[in-house]
């Protein structure tokens, strides 16, 4: 269970869904492990927040367990799609852990927002990989196929064509160097890409400098920063209507789930903080 997550199914407001796809992993598999680890290095975690003067296990967040994983991904993502369809039923945000980036899919499918915002070092905006059209590197290009716009954080590597793919009017790609500049347009107003939009926030952890989370399975340097993912989360989180983290795998020491999970909690409490009085 993840730390905290202690509320019956029927009164969570948030619920915690694994999803240990470990399938078209192209370097280092090991995403299998993404959604034991992250709920194992977040058990050091303090239940009290400051900042937001909140408690986790306040909050009303469930764990639901993992979703078996198999290796026919289309199916996987069908039926993966269903079970975070009944949380957003039950008036409830899923919280998914990967697993690998292809999972996002089918949070994408459950709860239809207008706007798929990732962290990601890759555009993944092919149209397959390998011949395989629902590999994690095709992820974004499988999202636009139901969100209307995409927004990756990060993005710093991706083949010519899906550079290509990115200057079309329905992706903006925010490059680390640009990441702070863009949050102050976004909390100052400038920029305002959330509103009257429906988000779904994914973090793929090679988001970050591997320097910081080298347990994943494509590793990219001149990443962002703990802190600026940070940032992002809590600018991202109360427009949400789903959030997952994904691209976890068991290659380091600890350091990729513990900022999985720290992220994970910090969407819960700025979301919670923002939306007083409602779900």
């Amino acid at each position: 269970m993840f730390p905290g997550a202690s509320a019956p199914r029927s009164e969570a407001n948030y619920v915690v869904v694994g999803a240990p796809l470990d399938v078209s992993t192209s370097f280092q598999p090991g995403t299998r492990f993404g959604p034991d680890r992250i709920r194992k290095f977040a058990e050091t975690f303090d239940d009290y927040d400051g900042r937001t003067d909140r408690r986790f296990s306040d909050l009303s967040v469930h764990d639901y367990g993992d979703v078996h994983a198999w290796n026919d991904v289309p199916e996987y993502v069908k039926h993966l799609s269903g079970v975070l369809r009944d949380v957003v039923w039950d008036d409830a945000v899923p919280l998914l852990l990967g697993g690998e980036h292809t999972v996002s899919a089918a949070g994408v499918r459950a709860t239809d927002p207008d706007l798929f915002v990732t962290i990601d070092a890759h555009l993944d905006l092919r149209e397959e990989y390998d011949g395989d059209e629902w590999s994690h590197a095709c992820v974004t290009q499988r999202v636009l196929e139901t969100a209307a716009e995409a927004i990756v954080v990060g993005a710093r590597t991706g083949s010519e064509a899906e550079w290509a793919r990115a200057a079309e009017g329905d992706v903006t790609v925010v490059p680390p160097e640009d990441t702070g500049a863009w949050l102050r347009a976004v909390a100052e107003g400038e920029r305002d890409p959330f509103a009257g939009n429906t988000t779904y926030l994914s973090v793929d952890i090679d988001g970050a400098d591997p320097g910081f989370a080298p347990g994943t399975g494509t590793m990219e340097p001149f990443g962002l920063t703990p802190r600026e993912m940070r940032d992002v989360v809590r600018a991202v989180a109360p427009s949400c209507v789903g959030f997952d983290v994904v691209e976890v795998n068991d290659r380091d020491d600890g350091q990729a789930a513990a900022l999985g999970g720290k992220l994970l909690r910090e969407f819960v409490y700025e979301r919670a903080a923002t939306r007083t009085g409602s779900r």
